[in-house]
């Protein structure tokens, strides 16, 4: 099974001759470093990432509706424990 997870585009980094291009990405408040190289982007875009890498662009509304269940799923876990 392969999880994908939408952010928003907050910042791209500049490459230095090679490929592979970075971005800093916020996860509904958790901020990571993507591959931003298999997509072109702007920042403000949302994308989906799957290990590590953006893979596609996405609809802002449907980017905050997949954040919206992904936190009450971990409301739910964390009520569990």
């Amino acid at each position: 099974m392969c999880l994908a997870i939408p952010a928003k585009v907050v910042e791209i980094s500049s490459s230095e001759g090679g490929v592979r291009r970075k971005a800093k990405a916020d996860f509904g408040g958790v901020s990571r470093e993507i591959d931003i190289s298999l997509v072109d982007v702007n920042i403000g875009d949302y994308v989906i990432v799957h290990a590590g890498f953006a893979i596609e662009i996405i609809d802002e509304q449907e980017a905050k509706e997949t954040l919206k269940i992904w936190q009450e799923l971990i409301e739910k876990y964390e009520a569990l424990a």
